[in-house]
Formats: structure tokens, C-alpha cells, sequence
């Protein structure tokens, strides 16, 4: 099980992944974020968001990607991302996101249907819903961490201003990763 567990490991490291010593950061109370999850996710954070920034991953390979939630079922929000691959073509997944525990509303878990894996913390740590949004997840795998983070907006550009309060409040989160520009939308 080490040999795997290992390996695994090596193999996350070298693709690009995020993948830190120590446990993952345990990020402030966002629940004054989503006053009644379900019901503001609904109306408020469903929609297409345009990915500005990004730590790198290794299933996003192309540039130009967007997240379009919407309505599923209660307690369901549905997750359709876009990208566009370095051939002109566009490549996309679906899946859903649900609150993992009604006591913290901001704190979702995200699974695609064509991943077979575990589903993957997604944390909305600042959003206005009209302008921004700042997604972050971390697993811990033993004595390591594997951190995501997007920095989202409604428009394909954002403002310095507020491109660097999301990389404030993500650094307070305690991620030290730097995020990386997404490239033109």
C-alpha cells in the first residue's frame, strides 16, 4: 500500500499538480457567504463564470475555461466546464455539486460522471455573485496536500483591484501557491 500510495504521489507531483508537504489549511467560517445555500445557489451563484485565474492542474489542459452552474434538484446545483484546447477544439465535463454538511453551506463537494473518483471539495471563499468568486479545495493524501483554487469572474477580464483582494483572501486561507493567469478569454 505505501508502494501505491507512492507512487501516486510521484506521479501528481510531476504532472503539475498542486501537491504540498503538511495537512490542507483549515480556512475561515465562509457561511455568511450562503445565507441559505441551496436557495442563493439557485438564484445567485448559478449562471456562467469565466476562469481568470488558476493553480495548475492536470485535467485542465486548454485555456479559455468557463463554469456554467445551474439548478438540478434541491440540494443539487449542476456543473458544466468548458475549455478550449491548443486545436481549436472545445473540451468539456459534466457533473454536479452538492453541500457536503448543512452547517457549512460554503463548503461543497463537486463529482463528474466521467470521473471515477472520490467527489472534491469545492469552497467558495469570497463571492459577490455578480462580479467574482474565489473556489478553493484541498485533500489531504498522508503527510501531503493536493490544493485547487480558481479565481472566477462573471466577465472574461477582472479588475486589478479585485484580482488581488481573491489572491489576498486566498493567501489568508493559507494557500501559498501562486496562481497562475488562465490566458485570454
Amino acid at each position: 500500500m505505501q508502494v501505491i500510495s507512492l507512487t501516486l504521489l510521484c506521479v501528481m507531483a510531476a504532472s503539475a499538480q498542486m501537491l504540498r508537504f503538511g495537512k490542507c489549511p483549515k480556512p475561515v467560517n465562509m457561511n455568511h457567504l450562503f445565507l441559505s445555500a441551496i436557495n442563493i445557489m439557485k438564484y445567485k451563484y448559478v449562471g456562467k463564470w469565466y476562469e481568470i485565474m488558476k493553480l495548475p492542474t492536470q485535467f485542465q489542459k486548454g485555456e479559455c475555461g468557463t463554469a456554467t452552474y445551474s439548478p438540478k434538484s434541491p440540494g443539487v446545483i449542476g456543473v458544466l466546464n468548458r475549455e478550449l484546447l491548443k486545436d481549436g477544439s472545445i473540451n468539456f465535463i459534466v457533473g454536479s455539486a452538492k453541500v457536503k454538511h448543512p452547517s457549512e453551506p460554503a463548503k461543497l463537494e463537486v463529482s463528474f460522471t466521467d470521473i471515477p473518483s472520490p467527489p472534491g471539495p469545492y469552497w467558495v471563499l469570497s463571492s459577490d455573485y455578480e462580479t467574482h468568486s474565489l473556489v478553493y479545495g484541498c485533500s489531504d493524501f498522508g503527510l501531503f496536500r493536493l490544493e485547487f483554487a480558481w479565481i472566477l469572474s462573471r466577465e472574461p477580464t477582472m479588475s486589478e483591484e479585485t484580482l488581488q483582494s481573491m489572491q489576498s483572501i486566498l493567501s489568508a486561507a493559507g494557500c501559498k501557491n501562486r496562481i497562475s493567469p488562465c490566458g485570454d478569454q
